[in-house]
C-alpha cells in the first residue's frame, strides 16, 4: 500500500501535526439536515391529508421551516457554546489546581500514566516532562482527567451548519407544492419520494465522507429519518381535523 506508506513519512507525520485536527461540522449538518425534511414533512402530510390547497402546504411548511430552523440553530450554538463554557471552567480549575497543590496535580500525572503501562524512570521523566510546562499539564489533565475535546465546534459555525442545512434539506419536501398545476395528492406522492431520497442521500454524503459503505449509511439514515417522516405523518393525521376547519374558515 504505497498510498498508505506515503502518509507515513516523518515529513507528512510532522506537516500533519503541526497542521493540527481540523473540526467537523458533519454532525451539525446532519442532525439539521434531517430534523429540517422531517418537520416540513410532517406539514405538508397534515395539510394533504386534510385536503387543503398545496399553497396552504408550502405557506406553512415555509413559515414552519423558517421558525424551527432558527430555533434549532440557536438550541446547537447554546449547547455547543455549553460545551466551551465547561471546558473553560475545567481549565480555570486546573490551573487553580496547579499553583495551589502541585504535588497532588504531579500524582495524578503519575497515576495516569502508570495506568497506561508506564513505570519506573520512564514514568518519572513523563511527569517531570509535562509538569516542566503549565500549559501541556493543564492540558493533559482536561484530555485524560476529565476527557474534554480540546479543538472543539465554533458555537456560530456549528450554529449556521445546522440552520443552513435544516432550511435547504427541509425545503426539499415543500418543493411540488410550489408547481400550482400539480394536484394535492400528487404533490404529496412526489414530495414523499423526494423525502425517502433525501433521507437516502443525506446517510450516503455521510458514508462518503466518513470512508464507511456509503449505500448501508444511505439505508441506514432512511430507515432512521423515514420512521420518523412515518411518525410525523401519523400525529399529523390526528390534527386532520382541525386543519379541515381551518380550510374551510379559509375559503369562507
Amino acid at each position: 500500500m504505497p498510498e498508505l506508506e506515503h502518509s507515513h513519512h516523518p515529513e507528512d507525520i510532522r506537516n500533519r501535526l503541526e497542521a493540527g485536527r481540523s473540526t467537523s461540522y458533519l454532525r451539525d449538518a446532519i442532525l439539521g439536515g434531517i430534523d429540517g425534511c422531517v418537520t416540513t414533512f410532517a406539514v405538508v402530510a397534515s395539510v394533504a391529508g386534510a385536503g387543503l390547497p398545496g399553497l396552504i402546504a408550502f405557506s406553512l411548511g415555509l413559515s414552519s421551516l423558517i421558525a424551527d430552523g432558527f430555533s434549532m440553530g440557536v438550541s446547537n450554538y447554546q449547547g455547543v457554546k455549553s460545551d466551551r463554557d465547561a471546558l473553560e471552567q475545567a481549565r480555570e480549575t486546573e490551573n487553580s489546581h496547579i499553583r495551589h497543590v502541585p504535588d497532588g496535580e504531579r500524582e495524578e500525572i503519575r497515576q495516569i500514566f502508570a495506568r497506561k503501562g508506564f513505570e519506573g524512570d520512564v514514568l518519572e521523566e513523563i511527569v517531570d516532562t509535562i509538569s516542566a510546562d503549565e500549559s501541556l499539564w493543564v492540558d493533559t489533565m482536561l484530555r485524560e482527567e476529565h476527557g474534554l475535546d480540546l479543538e472543539g465546534a465554533e458555537p456560530v459555525r456549528a450554529a449556521l451548519w445546522t440552520f443552513g442545512a435544516f432550511v435547504l434539506v427541509g425545503a426539499i419536501p415543500l418543493v411540488p407544492f410550489v408547481l400550482p398545476i400539480v394536484g394535492v395528492d400528487l404533490a404529496f406522492a412526489v414530495s414523499s419520494v423526494l423525502t425517502a431520497l433525501t433521507f437516502f442521500g443525506i446517510g450516503f454524503v455521510k458514508g462518503v465522507m466518513l470512508g464507511e459503505g456509503q449505500f448501508r449509511s444511505g439505508l441506514e439514515t432512511l430507515l432512521m429519518g423515514g420512521g420518523a417522516a412515518i411518525i410525523a405523518y401519523l400525529v399529523g393525521g390526528v390534527f386532520e381535523p382541525m386543519m379541515t376547519e381551518m380550510g374551510l374558515a379559509i375559503s369562507k
